[in-house]
């Protein structure tokens, strides 16, 4: 007698509460991570209860959600403010746990059909939903703007004229895009998991993939850790201990990711001006506090403080280390310029995603009667296709090394010369 069929996808039938679980946990996560940033820089003390509001809206704009900046001085007077950030921290923190609790349930799997693999993406779609619309309901607020003392401070109590800012969400627009962010976020756990299981078909394409994926993110996350051991570092021999924490807990990727494309040659714009600013590093501010758009680059950053190239140096050490961990997770038969060619791409799309998520804008103006004007700018933005082109260059190079290391390492030294035949 033949022993009974046991169906490839049991676990796909009974997962409503291990998607639950996942999704509350990532929820819980994000919004911890926000609430503890938000509050060392300073947030806690907002009036009228509106903390929340504002945890509510930075996991809003950490899933790409859109938050829209309101404002209002009255009729004689003209307020406009704008705001393009990610806290890639959020981010981060929700889409390491989410990845984790989508893959706990396949684990221990060679294959998974399309559909169960599909299923487990539509249980946790169904659940982010009413997550995203929650919160983009709650990411709502207007605040009175203090102008200080002066003649603005004078004309505003003389014309009735007192400005409020605040912040509201486009739900559909939150939607859309909270929906593709897990969609990203599932889709990178499949192809970065060693272990995670795929469809019969699409196995023999893994070998090209899922090594170099892993290793892209296994370098993020080695920046990420560089730049908290620099943090912890510069609270013991700095303080700053509130700035330095909202910085981690907010956006510390937005910081060391672009600090990966520095080191590989790239350039950024930037710009800060007006009373308000980010809590970046002093070496940063200088650069970018200037009356025009400045250049960002090592070179600029290094003549304000030399220890800036060091960039340099930890992106030729890391990433022929992100080559060789991707060459012994790939087959001992593919070739060096394989291995080149497959770290080129990854290494271009990683740089891709730095330049397009950690890009940042933020403008506030105020005029009244054209009189007196309170205003301020921060401005970010990378040389897109310049940088992505030296991803890609890097990469080959970091690729063929990595490749050439792992070959060696596999047969026990340099290979020796095969001996012509008797």
């Amino acid at each position: 007698m033949n022993p009974p069929t046991v169906p490839a996808w049991p676990a796909a039938r009974h997962g409503w509460a291990q998607a639950v679980g996942a999704v509350l946990t990532g929820l819980a996560v994000m919004v911890l991570v926000a609430a503890l940033g938000l509050w060392a820089a300073g947030a806690g003390s907002l009036p009228d209860g509106a903390f929340p509001r504002v945890v509510a809206a930075a996991v809003v704009t950490a899933v790409g959600g859109s938050v829209r900046l309101t404002g209002d001085a009255g009729a004689l007077a003209r307020s406009q403010a704008t705001l393009t950030v990610l806290p890639l921290s959020v981010t981060l923190a929700g889409a390491l746990v989410l990845g984790a609790g989508f893959l706990r349930p396949l684990r221990h799997r060679a294959v998974a059909s399309a559909g169960e693999l599909g299923g487990w993406a539509g249980r946790f779609a169904v659940l982010w939903l009413p997550v995203l619309v929650g919160l983009a309901f709650a990411a709502r607020r207007t605040f009175a703007v203090d102008v200080g003392s002066g003649t603005l401070s004078d004309l505003t109590d003389l014309f009735d004229a007192a400005p409020t800012a605040g912040f509201t969400t486009d739900v559909p627009s939150t939607v859309l895009f909270g929906l593709l962010w897990l969609a990203g976020v599932l889709l990178l756990a499949l192809l970065t998991s060693r272990g995670a299981p795929l469809p019969a078909r699409l196995l023999r394409r893994q070998e090209s993939v899922r090594p170099a994926a892993h290793a892209m993110v296994g370098l993020l996350l080695a920046y990420v850790v560089v730049g908290l051991v620099g943090a912890v570092i510069t609270v013991l021999t700095r303080g700053h201990a509130a700035t330095v924490t909202a910085l981690v807990l907010l956006g510390l990727p937005n910081l060391v990711w672009p600090a990966l494309t520095l080191g590989l040659g790239a350039t950024w714009n930037g710009r800060v001006e007006g009373p308000f600013g980010l809590p970046v590093p002093h070496v940063l501010d200088e650069v970018l506090r200037t009356p025009d758009v400045s250049t960002l680059d090592v070179r600029s950053l290094a003549a304000h403080d030399g220890r800036m190239w060091w960039l340099v140096v930890a992106a030729a050490v890391l990433l022929p280390a992100a080559g060789f961990r991707m060459a012994v997770r790939s087959p001992a038969r593919m070739r060096l310029w394989q291995h080149a060619v497959h770290l080129a791409v990854a290494l271009a799309a990683t740089v891709l995603m730095i330049c397009l998520t950690a890009r940042m804008s933020a403008h506030y103006g105020l005029s009244l009667l054209g009189i007196g004007e309170l205003t301020g700018e921060v401005l970010l933005r990378p040389r897109l296709w310049q940088a992505v082109g030296l991803g890609a260059l890097w990469g080959l190079v970091a690729g063929f090394l990595g490749g050439l290391l792992a070959r060696t390492l596999r047969h026990g030294g340099p290979a020796r010369p095969t001996p012509p035949p008797d």
